[in-house]
């Protein structure tokens, strides 16, 4: 009885009868199905599985209009002879290879055991999620969002979407980063200035693939974005760290004087939340000239400032050419998007452009006509208000509640963002208070892997309130400082 084939999860989200045609697919290419072979009644499978018949009946009248099973009559159904396959069969994954190959010495760049944040797939489930960087699905425009993606798949736009743009990009989308986003940070680039790539973190990626080698020496933050670091390390050891304070990044003259290029997060610094001040920002682009370095300026979360108007990014007061820009919608809309972008001159663009195409050619193109419509409609600044409103209150809730419990010393955003930075008890641990917190239902943040120098401090660590409803904050704060007492 081939019913032993199939067994279906009702908790998953994808409906049983999507289950079943899933399973019946995957029996079939793995040849677990062979042509011609009959399947069973959808009675039997309705039984063997205790499901409705009618679930069963849809599941193979779809597979049969996919051309995965061919109609019978009054036999029930088959197996297509044509059905695709793997000619190799099901078994060859479970083949015993006599000799192990020995994969270290092949492989010339090695990513694991980098010092990395691990957010659980599963935050949701937690009752206090104060994870940063994951978005509170209830503030989405879930019905707005849906209805531009219907519009990017209507016959006007699908024939041009469907296609491959090679080495370009959605005209509409680039139109509007080059003619809204980019002006609202100072910054006027012509379209052909803007590179869109998945994510701000690609456009790292890319900038470090292109201007870093082995001798490069490299600026940055610390404590910073761990990835940052973790891309950097990964092709030059030459790194120079430097320290934070209340103004962002502290300018030292001698260790810029030896970098050629350096990261900085000047409007929101990463993680700390402060802000660069102005005379700091011209004085880091003076001796950007004097010593002939370039400039990163990765401008995340500049879209959420309900404390105050957000400062010019930094690469609005360049005269030289010498800051490159990286911006990002996975804050503002949602990070599984993986939309960002890079603005630069000419050269660089042109050369990321190019080697975006080696790697994955463009974003989905859906993607980028969804949200540009979603942005050109209005949606996205509706979007930002809403956003903006619930921040505003959940900052002041968990400001209030941190005080009122004690928590650490706070490191406080000029203009808001989405999560505090927190500076424990000299004798805590937050490793542990993590992990101990795990056990409470508590999700944060420890801040060691931010750090990037040797012997880095243990007791910090980094709450947001973009994840977390605002009646939960309190009493997730209150078990936070009831485990620090614990361990100090």
């Amino acid at each position: 009885m081939k019913e032993i084939l199939f067994e279906l999860d009702s908790s998953l989200p994808a409906s049983l009868q999507a289950q079943l045609r899933e399973k019946v697919v995957n029996a079939i290419l793995s040849r677990a199905l062979q042509p011609g072979e009959r399947l069973p009644s959808s009675r039997g499978m309705a039984k063997h599985l205790k499901i409705a018949r009618n679930t069963v009946t849809l599941a193979y009248q779809a597979l049969a209009d996919d051309g995965y099973l061919t109609p019978m009559p009054r036999s029930g159904y088959v197996v297509n002879e044509d059905a695709p396959a793997n000619p190799l069969g099901y078994m060859e994954s479970n083949k015993e290879h006599i000799e192990k190959i020995e994969w270290d010495h092949r492989i010339h760049r090695h990513s694991i055991g980098m010092n990395v944040i691990r957010k659980p797939l599963n935050w949701r489930e937690y009752e206090y999620p104060f994870v940063y960087g994951q978005a509170d699905f209830g503030l989405f425009s879930h019905s707005e969002w849906r209805d531009c993606a219907r519009q990017a798949l209507g016959a006007k736009d699908f024939g041009a979407l469907a296609g491959d743009f090679g080495y370009n990009d959605d005209p509409v989308l680039v139109n509007y980063i080059a003619s809204h986003s980019l002006p609202q940070r100072g910054i006027y680039k012509i379209p052909e200035h803007v590179l869109v790539t998945l994510g701000a973190q690609n456009a790292l990626f890319l900038v470090a693939e292109l201007m870093i080698r082995e001798d490069t020496v490299v600026g940055i933050e610390d404590p910073s974005y761990p990835d940052i670091r973790n891309i950097v390390s990964n092709r030059t050891s030459n790194i120079e760290y430097f320290n934070v304070d209340e103004g962002g990044l502290i300018l030292d003259e001698e260790k810029l004087a030896r970098c050629d290029l350096i990261f900085v997060t000047p409007s929101h610094q990463c993680p700390t939340t402060v802000t660069m001040p102005v005379e700091r920002r011209k004085k880091l682009l003076e001796l950007s000239e004097k010593h002939d370095f370039i400039i990163i300026e990765d401008d995340y979360e500049f879209e959420m400032n309900f404390l105050a108007p957000p400062s010019p990014a930094l690469k609005s007061m360049d005269e030289k050419a010498r800051v490159v820009y990286i911006g990002s919608f996975s804050k503002s809309l949602f990070p599984g998007l993986r939309l960002g972008y890079l603005a630069g001159p000419d050269a660089l663009i042109n050369e990321a452009r190019h080697l975006r195409h080696l790697m994955f050619r463009h974003p989905p193109g859906h993607s980028q006509r969804t949200a540009a419509y979603f942005m050109a409609l209005g949606h996205y600044s509706s979007q930002m208000r809403k956003l903006k409103k619930t921040y505003t209150e959940r900052h002041a809730t968990m400001a209030n509640s941190l005080e009122k419990h004690g928590v650490g010393n706070i490191s406080t955003a000029t203009f808001g963002g989405t999560s505090f930075w927190i500076k424990g008890p000299e004798n805590l641990n937050a490793d542990q208070l993590e992990k101990q917190l795990l056990e409470k239902s508590v999700l944060i943040e420890t801040g060691s892997p931010f750090f990037g120098q040797e012997n880095p401090p243990l007791n910090y660590f980094r709450i947001a309130y973009s994840s977390i409803p605002n009646d939960k904050i309190d009493a997730g704060i209150e078990k936070i400082a009831e485990s620090i007492d614990a361990l100090v």
